[in-house]
């Protein structure tokens, strides 16, 4: 198995991830937005209001949260980590995070051709 992952988070993102655990529970995901009403953001529901379909594919897991994105817009990122931070702001209006001050934002970096030969491939 790969050590190299493809989405990762900072202290700060994990730190609000605990928060929404307390309020909402374990039953979580998040989703990268594609642009649409909030641009292109990271995103966290409840898993039973997000219906994940089957162009949605799992990168990884953050604080024990799945984390997915749409197929075609993977096609753009999949040379790319994705480093997920929270920062001071409104979040997503549909996203969980919202009521806290705080907001998620995707950072990200290219991999290096060891790490691009080392990820493991998505189904």
């Amino acid at each position: 198995m790969s050590d190299v992952s493809r989405v990762s988070a900072t202290e700060a993102a994990l730190s609000v991830i605990e928060e929404l655990k307390k309020v909402h529970g374990n039953e979580l995901l998040f989703h990268q937005s594609g642009g649409c009403c909030d641009g292109s953001a990271p995103m966290i529901f409840p898993k039973s209001e997000f219906l994940v379909g089957d162009s949605d594919i799992q990168l990884g897991e953050i604080g024990g949260i799945p984390f997915y994105m749409h197929r075609s817009q993977f096609e753009y990122w999949q040379h790319t980590h994705l480093i997920i931070d929270a920062i001071k702001g409104n979040g997503g209006m549909f996203s969980l995070e919202r009521p806290t001050g705080m907001r998620f934002i995707t950072r990200s970096r290219l991999y290096s051709d060891d790490e691009l030969k080392a990820l493991s491939p998505l189904s």
